[in-house]
C-alpha cells in the first residue's frame, strides 16, 4: 500500500483525532508526506477535519476498491477512475488487449455511456457505473442467464440495503416507485475458432442519489433515484452487496431458485406487452418465464418466445 492508502487505512481503523506525529511515526514517514497524502486525498475528494491536535477523517462515499472487494473479486481486480467514455468499453479493452479474464471496472460518471441498441445513457457523476468482466468459456445459449442472475443480485442488495420494493421488468430493468432505477447490459466477446463466448461483460447503471427535478425533463416521469436526499448507505456498501449476490447465485448454479424471485419480482406477467420482430409490432400478454429466461408472449394468432429485445407495456404498475 502506498502512503494514502495506509493512512485511510489506519484512520479507518481508529475512528479518532489522530495527530501528524502519531501518524508519521505509526506509518514510519516524515510528517509532512503525512501532510502531502492528506491534502492529495482530499484533492480526490475525502474530507478531513484539522484539528489543532490532529486530523480526523470525516465519512465520505468514494469509490474504494478496498470496501468493495471479497472473496470471490480482490481489490487488486477493481479498477476505479473517476470519469471514463464507458465502464464497458473499460472492460472489453482490457479482455481484448491486455487478456484480462475477470475485472471489474467503476466510474463516478461516464462521457460516453449507453445502454441497449447503443442508445445513449445519462450518466452524471456521483451514481453507479460499473462492469463485470468475465471468461466463462459456454455457449452463446447460456449468455442470458447473466443478465438474469444480475437482476436478481441488484433487486436483492436494494430490497435488503436501502429497504425500497423492487421491480423487475423483463429483461433487464429494476424499478422502483414504477419508475426504472437501475439497467443492466450484457454484451459477449467471441472465439471465432471456438465459436464459444470467450469473454461476457455484464454492465450496470444504477441511478444513486439524483433530486428528481435534476434529470432531463424527457426522463422525469421514467427513470428515478434511490435517493432524492442524503443516502443511508455509501455507494461501496451497495456494489459490495451485488456482486456478493452474484458470485453466489453464480456458484450456486445450476440451482436455479434465482429464476423464481425473478419471475416473483416482475411486474411483466400476465400483463399486455408489444415487442418488434423484423420490423412489425407484435402485442399479446406476456404468460411466462421460462427456465432459458425466456418471455413467453401469447399473441392474437402465434405463441413467441423472446429471448432478447425490448418490450413495452401501456401501464407500468408496481409495488410502491
Amino acid at each position: 500500500m502506498n502512503t494514502k492508502q495506509k493512512i485511510l487505512a489506519y484512520m479507518r481503523e481508529h475512528q479518532q483525532i489522530i495527530s501528524g506525529e502519531k501518524l508519521a511515526n505509526e506509518l514510519q514517514v516524515s510528517r509532512t508526506a503525512i501532510w502531502k497524502a492528506i491534502r492529495e486525498l482530499e484533492k480526490n475528494g475525502y474530507r478531513f477535519d484539522h484539528l489543532a491536535n490532529g486530523y480526523r477523517l470525516l465519512p465520505s462515499d468514494m469509490i474504494e476498491p478496498a470496501l468493495i472487494s471479497n472473496q470471490y473479486l480482490p481489490a487488486e481486480l477493481i479498477f476505479y477512475q473517476p470519469s471514463t467514455a464507458s465502464t464497458m468499453q473499460d472492460a472489453k479493452k482490457a479482455a481484448i488487449e491486455q487478456h484480462l479474464t475477470q475485472g471489474l471496472f467503476i466510474a463516478d460518471e461516464q462521457t460516453q455511456g449507453h445502454g441497449r441498441f447503443g442508445r445513449s445513457f445519462f450518466s452524471p457523476s456521483g451514481q453507479i457505473y460499473m462492469s463485470l468482466l468475465l471468461s466463462p468459456n459456454q455457449n452463446f445459449q447460456e449468455l442470458p442467464q447473466y443478465t438474469i442472475l444480475s437482476a436478481v443480485a441488484v433487486a436483492s442488495a436494494i430490497d435488503q440495503l436501502v429497504g425500497e420494493q423492487t421491480a423487475i421488468k423483463w429483461v433487464n430493468d429494476i424499478f422502483i416507485r414504477e419508475k426504472k432505477v437501475c439497467g443492466i447490459l450484457t454484451e459477449a466477446i467471441s472465439d471465432f475458432e471456438t465459436q464459444r463466448i470467450s469473454h461476457v461483460i455484464i454492465g450496470i447503471g444504477i441511478n444513486f442519489f439524483i433530486a428528481q427535478e435534476h434529470f432531463p425533463e424527457e426522463l422525469r416521469q421514467k427513470v428515478t433515484a434511490l435517493f432524492h436526499e442524503q443516502p443511508t448507505i455509501t455507494r461501496n456498501e451497495l456494489i459490495r452487496l451485488i456482486w456478493q449476490n452474484f458470485f453466489e447465485l453464480c456458484i450456486a448454479l445450476p440451482d436455479m431458485q434465482y429464476l423464481d424471485y425473478y419471475r416473483q419480482k416482475s411486474f411483466v406477467l400476465n400483463q399486455q406487452v408489444t415487442f418488434s420482430q423484423n420490423g412489425e409490432k407484435i402485442t399479446g400478454i406476456a404468460q411466462a418465464i421460462t427456465d432459458k429466461g425466456e418471455l413467453v408472449v401469447q399473441a392474437k394468432n402465434q405463441v413467441f418466445s423472446l429471448s432478447s429485445g425490448e418490450i413495452s407495456l401501456e401501464k407500468i404498475e408496481t409495488p410502491k
